[in-house]
């Protein structure tokens, strides 16, 4: 059987969807696929804020329009990257395990850091933490793929990356600080994969051979927070949920001020996903959250 995967055309989602392709033919050895690459919005524009630029969907519509349209069987996401709500005409066939959630610093530690340095980042939620921690930082925009990003460390600074996209390309070495999720809460869907199908397309059962249950849970339970919310990657926005062997989901939530003046954190516990992250979404937009997302 052949699958043609649309996937953006980096050097990580190359890796990602050859990740994906290894996994599939591990499941079935008659399986063949093929790369369509696409080119997203957000890479066709590498100079402007990514929360400029809409946010949610930037790294992906062009990507599930190449499934829509016929030109691809499945697509392959870094979760992270998805709108909080699938689209009706596509279905989240499998999240297949979930890599490392966590997010980096490269050049210096935090504590390394002197007052007034520079750290670059393109993302919202990772500024506001850094700037909750240490408001005596300055902050940079920083675009671009994984392996310009890298020539972009500040003298004397720091950029923020996600550790899993340092660990697949093989450069988790050049991790100067990695932050545990209660430090930093990450991106919904972090070090997640995600494959999308066309609803009622034969692929998605295939493609549901790899499926990790308990990374599926946890990332839904993100997404539910996330689509309860109504927020993308464009607002300082994070969850993370870990299922214990029970059966239990924790996750915790936050929302935050661009500044990171504020800070608004709840936790939610329980076994159905979504029932647990729209839950979290309630707490923290009654905690202060709400006020926040309205600015």
């Amino acid at each position: 059987m052949k699958l043609r995967a649309a996937t953006r055309s980096s050097a990580l989602a190359r890796w990602q969807s050859e990740y994906i392709a290894a996994l599939l033919r591990a499941s079935d050895p008659a399986i063949t696929v093929e790369l369509v690459l696409v080119e997203t919005a957000g890479d066709r524009n590498r100079t402007a804020p990514l929360h400029e630029l809409g946010g949610q969907g930037i790294f992906s519509a062009e990507v599930q329009e190449a499934l829509l349209d016929g030109r691809a069987d499945i697509a392959v996401h870094s979760a992270k990257d998805l709108p909080s709500r699938t689209a009706d005409e596509l279905v989240l066939a499998a999240v297949p395990f979930r890599g490392d959630a966590r997010d980096a610093l490269v050049g210096r530690p935090l504590d390394a850091l002197e007052s007034g340095a520079t750290v670059a980042t393109g993302s919202v939620r990772r500024r506001a933490q850094l700037a909750a921690l240490r408001p005596d930082l300055r902050f940079t925009d920083l675009r671009g793929n994984i392996q310009t990003r890298l020539t972009k460390v500040p003298d004397g600074g720091a950029i923020v990356m996600a550790f899993a996209a340092l660990e697949r390309l093989g450069l988790a070495d050049l991790a100067a600080q990695i932050f545990e999720p209660y430090e930093m809460v990450p991106q919904v869907g972090q070090g997640a994969l995600a494959v999308e199908c066309r609803k009622g397309d034969p692929s998605a059962a295939v493609v549901a051979a790899i499926e990790h249950a308990p990374s599926r849970m946890c990332v839904d339970a993100e997404r539910a927070f996330l689509a309860e919310l109504g927020s993308g990657c464009d607002l300082p926005v994070g969850a993370y949920a870990t299922l214990d062997g029970g059966g239990q989901l924790t996750v915790v939530g936050l929302v935050a001020s661009i500044d990171g003046g504020r800070v608004v954190r709840s936790s939610a516990g329980g076994r159905d996903p979504s029932e647990v992250g729209a839950r979290l979404a309630a707490d923290v937009l009654s905690a202060g959250g709400r006020s926040l997302l309205d600015r």
